[in-house]
């Protein structure tokens, strides 16, 4: 059965996209019952015209010229464009344009749909590859697409625009505990509280997982700032899934078009980068994003690349220094503190304080802790002088260490090596440490205290200060943080928390040794309040293990 032109014609008009047939003049030839109902143009007042009058201006030359030599060379184009309906609205439209021959003439047919309009997507989301099945958002793909056009060659489109990045803190807690179905279920109110707040020719999108993005009409830092301050609110009511009520957190990063960037792709990095800020704050809070937040991860990433290669392969690169302690009113030498060095051949000498939260964060710091502990040995067989006998040595060690299956037995060797020079073993766990603190760890501190082995706890004031675990575990020494002797003076607040520090600490037989003592008045007041021992410049800075350490500090006499 032959086709008739009627039958074609009734065909077309009954596309559920809207469809339109241009000569390569171009000049429209005929427009579908879909075209008309997206765009409110009838046919009779396109007809005849350049497909340009449903131009937003959104787009440059150079958009066009593109769209044009991809034609010519594969003889089909499809991508997101922004057009406008005959009321003025401006709207993205998924286009696809191929060649065709009519009667012996070049024309070419455009396909599209409203991307915006989700209403009008039930037809064809399962068909589409741009959007997400559960929340019925743009996916990473169509969203890209979107910022795309946002930023390529613009004439007349508004000028500035921010994106956010937008991640859910802790939800993978919830598919592990109320299982993956309610998870779902709460990534959809989710995502219609999110589109709840967001505004008319706002975009969101799903990219995977719990992470969103959306790209905002703002133009301003400000007006940003005030925008992510409403998704906050909006967050701090509960989402009731099954009759059961979540709180659901989320921290955002946000970029600015065209301060932070002019590329799509570094948009998102950016507010990417902004939002992982924000999660490292504390979470639940947005970080616009700042080119210092870009150096410093790109820093940390690099040191955690060489970090790794080092630990696995150059343990050479590793070296301790060795700082005293002192009796701060005669200057008696009473200890030393062992302290990792990382000399790297490209990025030289890499702070401890750089490298070590790194190696906790990778699960490097118990091999890097074995790879100290194995130079501190080596030096102490090294008899290039005759060393003092009764002093101590301190070692620093990792919470996550000391949970380690070895880490008792490790140390309990490490004690055999300075008994052997009649030393004492002293370890330092960081305050803040303590966050890990449970019943298998105060067993093992117990049992290495047990074997004679010290137990101190560094950088005392600056984290869980409580008495609960000072009397729980079994300390030994209190070493007050170096950021409140660095303030400190005879009229200071430090002072009076640095006098009941030292008052808690001596009735809780607790000996008190003050780090970064650096000035004459410094240990001068620390004498008068009643704290003993001290390290710092003012007596010497840590040097590696040699007859010239001892012979500085007349150990050797």
């Amino acid at each position: 059965m032959a086709i008739s032109d009627k039958d074609f014609k009734a065909l077309v008009d009954c596309h559920p996209r809207a469809m339109m047939l241009a000569t390569q003049e171009p000049r429209i030839l005929y427009v579908n019952r879909a075209f008309q109902a997206v765009t409110g143009y009838e046919a009779s007042a396109v007809v005849g015209e350049k497909p340009s009058v449903l131009s937003s201006g959104y787009h440059g030359r150079d958009f066009y010229k593109g769209m044009w030599k991809r034609l010519s060379s594969e003889n089909r184009w499809e991508g997101l464009v922004w057009n406008q309906r005959s009321n003025g609205e401006i709207y993205p439209q998924w286009l696809t344009i191929y060649g065709v021959e009519v009667r012996q003439a070049q024309c070419y047919v455009g396909t599209f749909m409203d991307v915006g309009d989700l209403a009008a997507m039930d037809e064809q989301l399962a068909s589409l590859a741009y959007y997400d099945v559960l929340t019925r958002l743009p996916n990473r793909h169509l969203f890209q697409a979107f910022l795309e056009s946002r930023t390529g060659h613009q004439d007349h489109s508004p000028a500035h625009f921010s994106v956010l990045y937008l991640d859910l803190d802790f939800f993978k807690e919830v598919n592990d505990l109320h299982g993956h179905a309610q998870g779902d279920e709460l990534l959809v109110r989710v995502a219609q509280r999110l589109q709840s707040v967001l505004r008319k020719g706002d975009v969101l999108a799903r990219l995977s997982g719990d992470e969103f993005a959306a790209i905002i009409e703002v133009d301003s830092v400000a007006g940003t700032e005030a925008f992510c301050d409403r998704i906050l609110n909006a967050f701090k009511e509960s989402f009731v899934v099954n009759d059961q009520p979540h709180y659901v957190s989320l921290s955002i990063g946000a970029s600015l078009f065209p301060f932070h960037a002019d590329e799509d792709r570094s948009l998102l990095e950016k507010a990417d980068q902004a939002m992982y800020s924000a999660k490292r704050s504390g979470r639940f809070r947005y970080q616009i994003f700042d080119p210092e937040i870009n150096r410093k991860l790109l820093y940390q990433e690099s040191i955690g690349q060489y970090l790794s290669q080092s630990i696995i392969e150059s343990h050479d690169e590793f070296s301790v220094v060795y700082q005293p302690h002192y009796m701060l009113d005669s200057g008696e030498v009473t200890g030393l503190e062992a302290l990792v060095r990382w000399h790297h051949p490209l990025l030289g000498l890499v702070p401890p304080s750089d490298f070590i939260p790194i190696a906790e964060k990778r699960g490097w710091i118990t091999v890097l802790t074995t790879i100290i502990l194995k130079v501190i040995q080596n030096d102490l067989a090294k008899n290039t002088v005759k060393l003092p006998m009764g002093i101590r040595l301190a070692i620093n060690v990792s919470a996550r260490h000391m949970l380690d299956d070895d880490f008792v037995s490790q140390m309990t060797r490490m004690r055999r090596h300075t008994d052997q020079l009649n030393w004492e073993l002293e370890l330092e766990v960081t305050e803040t440490s303590l966050v890990h603190f449970n019943d298998q760890l105060s067993s093992k501190l117990t049992v290495l205290q047990e074997q004679g082995i010290r137990i101190a706890i560094d950088d005392f004031g600056t984290g869980y200060s409580s008495l609960a675990y000072l009397q729980s575990l079994p300390v030994n020494v209190l070493k007050i943080d170096r950021s409140f002797v660095a303030r400190l003076n005879e009229q200071s607040a430090d002072s009076t928390l640095i006098r009941a520090i030292i008052a808690m600490a001596h009735a809780l037989s607790l000996e008190v040794v003050a780090e970064g003592v650096e000035s004459e008045a410094q240990r001068l007041i620390l004498c008068q309040l009643a704290c003993k021992h001290g390290q710092g410049f003012l007596f010497a800075k840590p040097q590696r293990w040699s007859a010239q350490l001892f012979r500085s500090l007349d150990m050797d006499q």
